[in-house]
């Protein structure tokens, strides 16, 4: 993965080839976008150019051997560290060795992929996700030992904001005392949620969503796309090529999601006054609370972006709707009108505050029952 390939942020990668090429290369950096902005690809891109000493040209120097072995993501040197959970191989304190080879192969498929991406590989279920204390003691190991080529040692920590506590902590002393010659990279989309002594400690890098343009360009060179249908795709996509790849192969969670979240509007609206819709938001309840819970989460934040765009369309924002609903007498147009100044920021807590009690372990089913019978309310707010 080599710089040339990262779809936009110019200015980032200009600034790490050229830090790195005068020397100043930081012992710690948090690389701060959202889902699908290239900020693994980019940490991996980086790592590269540093471990290869592809100073100026990137392939040149006569550096190919080591330049082959990042094609494969099999550099002794470049280390990985992501969240993982139990699975019916690794019943017991996995970490990220145990998970290696399937790592390799989500990098190799699609380096923008997505933590639910990632998650749909390791069958999460109704687990989620995490970094632990194990990957911090094997994060130790691995730089104690010298470097295998006598340079620099790099190790990249994905969705870092994934760390527990007690890692948090391991990981804190290793950035306060670095080892020489080692680079940390840290990757999140949710710099809030890293522990603030850690941020406080790296050098913060913001990637923005990549513009239409490159996503459309892209996907025409790329995928042999009409540039107006390139165009149109890229829209949807809102800077996120790993969505956009999603929504060309049609093999993205959106159209479950979309037809969940009508399902729960109508019977959110026949509810009113009607007893026997409340059966309908019940079970409709049930049927969500039976999936894992970080496709509950995900669908509840899909949920957050309807409500927006539905607020958009409200307020003649037209230029900035771009959500084609696909299920059938489902137009965004005629529910804009019950989204509105007077329901919408009770809405958006109230589907927050689901979020956060599924993260932490709630009863899924009491949660969104709860979420449904006040969605009946807040919908009919004038």
């Amino acid at each position: 993965m080599q710089f040339s390939q990262i779809l936009g942020q110019e200015h980032l990668k200009n600034h790490l080839m050229t830090s790195a090429s005068s020397g100043r290369i930081p012992h710690a950096q948090l690389f701060v976008g959202p889902e699908g902005s290239g900020t693994l690809a980019a940490a991996i891109a980086y790592a590269q150019f540093v471990l290869c000493k592809n100073v100026g040209n990137e392939n040149s120097g006569g550096n190919e051997s080591c330049n082959l072995k990042f094609e494969h993501f099999q550099h002794p040197d470049m280390h990985f560290v992501y969240p993982t959970v139990t699975t019916d191989d690794v019943k017991k304190s996995p970490k990220s060795l145990d998970f290696l080879l399937e790592w390799r192969e989500f990098l190799k498929n699609n380096p923008y992929g997505s933590l639910f991406d990632w998650y749909q590989i390791l069958g999460v279920k109704n687990k989620q996700g995490e970094i632990r204390v194990e990957d911090a003691k094997e994060i130790l190991k691995a730089l104690a030992l010298k470097s295998f080529e006598g340079g620099y040692k790099v190790m990249i920590i994905w969705m870092a904001d994934k760390l527990n506590v007690e890692a948090s902590n391991k990981i804190l002393k290793l950035l306060e005392e670095p080892e020489p010659m080692t680079v940390f990279i840290l990757i999140s989309e949710h710099e809030e949620d890293i522990l603030q002594t850690i941020r406080s400690r790296c050098q913060v890098l913001q990637f923005n969503a990549i513009p239409e343009k490159i996503i459309a360009d892209t996907l025409v060179a790329k995928e042999n796309m009409v540039p107006r249908d390139a165009l149109r795709l890229a829209r949807q996509a809102q800077g996120n090529f790993n969505k956009a790849l999603h929504l060309l192969h049609e093999d993205g969670e959106d159209t479950p999601f979309e037809e969940w979240f009508v399902q729960w509007v109508r019977a959110a609206f026949r509810a009113k006054g009607n007893a026997s819709a409340i059966n309908d938001l019940i079970s409709w309840s049930e049927t969500i609370a039976g999936l894992g819970r970080e496709t509950q989460k995900k669908f509840l934040n899909f949920c957050i972006d309807i409500f927006r765009q539905a607020l958009l369309l409200n307020y003649q924002a037209s230029p900035l709707v771009y959500f084609e609903p696909k299920v059938d007498k489902f137009k965004l147009e005629n529910f804009a009108p019950f989204v509105n100044d007077k329901n919408i920021s009770e809405i958006f807590a109230e589907l927050s505050d689901a979020i956060y009690h599924i993260e932490r372990n709630g009863n899924a089913k009491i949660i969104l029952t709860d979420l449904s019978i006040k969605l009946t309310r807040l919908i009919h707010k004038k």
